[in-house]
């Protein structure tokens, strides 16, 4: 069965040819996002709008019971002894498995710096010093990407975790694209921690969970098998949240070479099928979110270039508002302050100062004035004075309340948010198409592309 699987993953040039093309999209659609100068994060964020940058591989949850085959399922994906097994307790702490380009052995700060959007794992006390990373160099099955979250092993009893080890694989499994939970069929498969912890991702998650019985070569006869399975099954279908229909559960086991061939069924295959259908799901969605974060990115620019243009509009409105006001408020009276003081200073004054000809001229306009003044009783011109004062201070307090101006961009946040649109719609968009239909072309001919 291993062989058949190993032949399929290497000698195939279609699947080879799948993931390079796969790799590529993803790392060009996180490129697009963080790059330095036109990076869509830093797009966004000026519009105060948060974007997440997408992975670049897909993360695989690996949880089960102590001595259930997460650390051996690892090694035989990856094609190399990247973790240690063994009947002891052999991982206590949490491994990523991932490609690159060198073998290499990670620490904790290390890993942190490779993954940091795990960094809110570190709010844990104790787990910082249990956390590593084991980097290969294989390609196997679509392990360039993969990574793999290979964790502790469960165990009931007395058995202390340096840390919090059921809280630490929960927020892990709110990251995780894949869960896998391993069920050992010798006698530690009803493990209540490991179950505990299944219902509780179930409530959240139940749509990644994939569940599997491992080392099924070693659990007897097929009536043995048949019996381990529906024990887990009815001890899980008594937990709430999990007694659902169509409940599945295949057998698993990692072929031994130069060991006599089991009569199980082995249907490790079907974790490949499962692990290559998530990472096309992955490469759609990303596609697709990339596409709806440009279009919001487009509409947020367009409905900020309309605001400023609204406001420029009402600014120059206020503008002219104001200066009506504030005209009114400083001409008219000191207009009437001045009719008023020169119809009340004598006739020969005016005409020593402006001469008979001007002195007419101004008694001629001072007419209508000099009437209203003559109009108003000697002892209230002071109170007319004062009302005339207090309406210079109302058209004034209209002149600047009407005149406030609302914030408009200046040429270069315009032009900088035009550019930032033409280059979303443009480039990005276009690069997207041109992504997308490379992504279909792997599985229906150009011509069946519209």
């Amino acid at each position: 069965m291993s062989g058949k699987v190993r032949q399929r993953a290497t000698a195939n040039p279609v699947d080879a040819a799948t993931t390079t093309v796969n790799e590529r999209i993803l790392r060009e659609c996180h490129s697009l996002y963080t790059d330095g100068e036109k990076g869509l994060v830093d797009i966004a964020e000026n519009l105060h709008l948060k974007l997440l940058a997408p992975r670049k591989k897909i993360t695989v949850l690996l949880i089960g019971n102590h001595s259930a085959g997460k650390s051996t399922f690892i090694n035989w994906y990856v094609e190399e002894h990247v973790q240690r097994t063994g009947v002891a307790i052999e991982t206590q702490g949490f491994t990523f498995v991932t490609s690159g380009k060198k073998r290499e052995s990670l620490t904790g700060n290390a890993t942190l710096h490779l993954y940091p959007h795990f960094k809110d794992l570190m709010k844990l006390e104790g787990v910082m010093e249990y956390l590593a990373t084991e980097v290969s160099t294989s390609k196997q099955i679509k392990f360039s990407l993969v990574t793999f979250v290979d964790t502790p092993g469960l165990v009931d009893g007395d058995m202390k975790y340096p840390f919090d080890v059921d809280e630490a694989i929960l927020w892990l499994g709110d990251l995780a694209d894949l869960i896998f939970v391993f069920f050992d069929p010798m006698g530690q498969a009803l493990c209540k921690r490991t179950l505990n912890i299944v219902e509780r991702l179930n409530e959240k998650h139940s749509e990644r969970i994939k569940f599997y019985l491992s080392k099924a070569d070693e659990a007897g006869s097929e009536t043995d098998r048949q019996r381990v399975m529906m024990q887990i099954t009815q001890e899980l279908c008594k937990r709430p949240g999990l007694n659902k229909c169509g409940f599945d559960m295949p057998t698993i086991y990692v072929p031994q070479l130069n060991v006599r061939s089991s009569r199980c069924v082995n249907q490790i295959d079907e974790i490949c099928k499962q692990v290559e259908k998530t990472i096309n799901q992955t490469v759609q969605n990303t596609l697709n979110t990339l596409e709806r974060d440009c279009e919001q990115i487009s509409e947020l620019v367009d409905k900020k270039l309309e605001e400023d243009r609204t406001a420029s509009s009402y600014n120059l409105r206020a503008r002219g508002k104001g200066a009506l006001f504030g005209f009114l408020g400083f001409i008219l009276p000191i207009v009437l302050l001045v009719n008023f003081l020169a119809s009340s200073v004598s006739q020969e004054l005016l005409k020593s100062l402006l001469g008979k000809a001007g002195a007419e001229a101004l008694q001629v306009y001072m007419a209508p004035v000099a009437s209203f003044w003559k109009s108003i009783p000697p002892d209230y011109h002071m109170h007319t004075l004062g009302a005339l004062f207090f309406i210079t201070l109302v058209l004034l307090f209209l002149a600047k309340w009407s005149s406030r101006l609302l914030p408009t961009l200046s040429r270069k946040q315009k032009r900088v948010l035009q550019e930032n649109r033409d280059y979303v719609q443009d480039s990005v968009r276009g690069r997207k198409e041109a992504l997308y239909l490379e992504y279909l072309q792997q599985s229906v001919g150009s011509a069946d592309i519209n």
